[in-house]
């Protein structure tokens, strides 16, 4: 190791002598070479090739709009989801314009301000005018932002308790997931990790009278118009429950309870009806149906027609199986959401 560091250190010290001769070369009065020198010529191309270049970006720009937009999430499938697209919405526009005005702006100055063997560049000191202007506008946009990001991520994180709401709780593991209701009464029994045993794979305590008629599920069912609060817990290490369609993300922290509110609107049913779904849900199947052809010429098996669903993912590299955490969230009328809760086993039925 100590002979690798010295030959290291030679090396640089090599480089270092080697930049300073070329910095001493250029700083003589008079050049013989003038090889390394832009003309006119030079600098007329470069500056065509800085305007091409902006024309290129926006031509990208086009395409990729036009080409991808479809792959976007649709409309959000929660309350608080009409915020967030929202405040997406708004910060997109002006990124996408001051870009726009920006990129041309440096790309035209390079291409008109280019260098010409007679002109000279007329150098400013200081402009303060210029200075405030540059300064304070980006404040103020910048200022916009955050505080209209503050009161919509108050909005959202601002967790009221309410007696009709529904609370569920989400256990992160690796690599899936589980959901527990509260039963009837609603309320979650305590658990500790230090309780898993057996078929108790969420630790919960049978012990605590709360406790006996929670429902534990792998397949999230919510009602349709009801806020749900989540609680959630993770067994082993960090994961994140993430809701793409219902714009909601919150961070399974192991050893500590982190919670999420949102109210569905929009059934999985309704959501499989609308246009936006159909068109996608036609074009995933139209690229299974061709990769199907192929799998089964190998004597493969083809792949199932895509049906589109609510999902819940980890949005944390959690581990090798990380891609397979995910479970399917049915969004339904509060008559079939009660009737399906119904029929599912209590964590006393299920300890029997």
């Amino acid at each position: 190791m100590t002979a690798f560091l010295v030959v290291l250190v030679i090396i640089l010290f090599g480089v270092a002598v080697w930049q300073m001769g070329k910095i001493f070369e250029m700083s003589k009065t008079k050049q013989t070479n003038t090889s390394e020198i832009a003309t006119d010529k030079d600098n007329n191309i470069n500056g065509w090739l800085m305007l091409g270049f902006v024309l290129f970006i926006y031509v990208i720009l086009i395409i990729c709009f036009w080409k991808w937009f479809d792959v976007l999430l649709p409309e959000a499938a929660s309350e608080h989801g009409v915020g967030i697209d929202n405040l997406m919405l708004v910060s997109m526009i002006i990124i996408f314009f001051v870009g726009i005005i920006t990129q041309w702006l440096l790309h035209y100055f390079a291409f008109k301000y280019k260098g010409e063997k007679n002109k000279k560049a007329v150098f400013y000191a200081d402009n303060d005018r210029l200075e405030f202007i540059w300064t304070i506008i980006p404040v103020i946009v910048l200022a916009g932002l955050i505080i209209y990001g503050l009161f919509t991520w108050t909005d959202i994180m601002n967790v009221d308790t309410e007696d009709d709401q529904l609370v569920v709780e989400l256990y992160a593991y690796q690599f899936d997931w589980r959901a527990r209701y509260g039963g009837n009464d609603n309320t979650l029994g305590e658990a500790n990790v230090r309780l898993i045993e057996g078929v108790n794979q969420l630790g919960v305590d049978a012990s605590d009278p709360n406790a006996k008629d929670d429902i534990i599920v792998n397949e999230l069912h919510l009602p349709v118009g009801r806020k749900v609060l989540f609680k959630m817990r993770s067994q082993d290490v960090l994961h994140s429950a993430y809701m793409p369609h219902f714009r909601a993300q919150m961070n399974c922290v192991p050893g500590m309870i982190t919670q999420f509110a949102f109210t569905p609107t929009i059934t999985t049913q309704e959501m499989r009806l609308k246009d936006e779904i159909v068109d996608k849900v036609k074009k995933i199947n139209d690229i299974r149906r061709e990769n199907s052809i192929a799998l089964t010429a190998k004597g493969e098996e083809a792949l199932e027609p895509y049906e589109f669903d609510y999902l819940l993912l980890c949005n944390k590299i959690c581990g090798s199986n990380h891609y397979n955490m995910q479970m399917k969230i049915i969004v339904e009328s509060e008559e079939e959401f009660e009737a399906w809760l119904a029929q599912q086993a209590t964590l006393t039925e299920t300890l029997q």
